[in-house]
């Protein structure tokens, strides 16, 4: 077949290149998928397509502009290396803690400060498996549109609800709506298992390697830990502890039901 892009100089490749730096993507407000599945669910969570570059456009259904470009050259143009045959931009959305709606018992997770784009995807990731009511990020270094995030989430940073604020947002949304802040510790002094996470709660999840920020401490109603069997390992990874915390919530919250 005749491909509209056959060089990695044309210019509308080194626009794909550039947009795997957030300070381009931010500045233009878009993102980037690639592969046939998160295209698929990027358009099913409602997100609307600027161009997509395809190498053969029988693969998949292509929504809005597409342009055809040789397998060789869309590999180049990927975030992995790896396109696999598709890359398209999408416009970001956007929502903001008004547009929540949490419900009257509701199960939020909160991400402060994570750094790792990957973390957050899988927290989302689970996030969208337990049903958790909305994922709220704390802190301009959360990347929720990173090719990482968008990747470990499966998609999920697309259709879970979430929202980017600030603590001095966040903070009289939570009590005008009764919510408690739970925040997962290494170094509190109850465990988890010794805790009811039945009512509506905030889980808060720190940064990678500083956990959470002295503000988050002082906001928490509770600090939890997740016990260790094992002495002298250091903490759980971000996105485990939000998992281990986040399913033991969803377990006492059916045995209470």
């Amino acid at each position: 077949m005749d491909f509209d892009i056959t060089s990695p100089s044309n210019e509308r490749i080194k626009w794909l290149v550039r947009l795997r730096d957030r300070k381009y993507r931010d500045a233009e407000g878009v993102f980037a998928v690639e592969g046939s599945r998160l295209y698929e669910r990027a358009l099913a969570a409602g997100f609307d397509p600027i161009v997509t570059f395809v190498s053969d456009p029988a693969v998949v259904g292509i929504v809005g502009d597409h342009v055809t470009v040789t397998p060789e050259v869309l590999d180049k143009a990927s975030y992995r290396s790896k396109s696999q045959g598709i890359v398209a931009v999408f416009r970001q959305g956007s929502q903001t803690l008004e547009d929540l709606d949490p419900g009257p018992s509701p199960l939020l997770l909160i991400v402060e400060n994570v750094e790792k784009p990957g973390n957050l995807g899988a927290m989302c990731r689970t996030a969208a498996a337990v049903g958790v009511d909305a994922v709220i990020t704390i802190g301009e270094i959360v990347d929720r549109w990173n090719p990482n995030a968008l990747r470990a989430s499966t998609g999920a940073v697309l259709t879970v609800p979430l929202a980017a604020s600030m603590w001095d947002e966040v903070e009289p949304w939570l009590e005008e709506r009764g919510i408690s802040i739970v925040a997962a510790s290494p170094d509190a002094t109850r465990s988890l298992w010794e805790s009811d996470l039945t009512g509506p709660i905030a889980v808060v999840i720190g940064a990678e390697d500083e956990g959470l920020s002295g503000h988050a401490r002082s906001l928490a109603h509770r600090r939890v830990a997740i016990s260790q069997l094992q002495a002298g390992v250091d903490s759980l990874n971000a996105s485990v502890a939000a998992a281990v915390v986040l399913f033991e919530a969803v377990r006492q919250r059916r045995a209470g039901g």
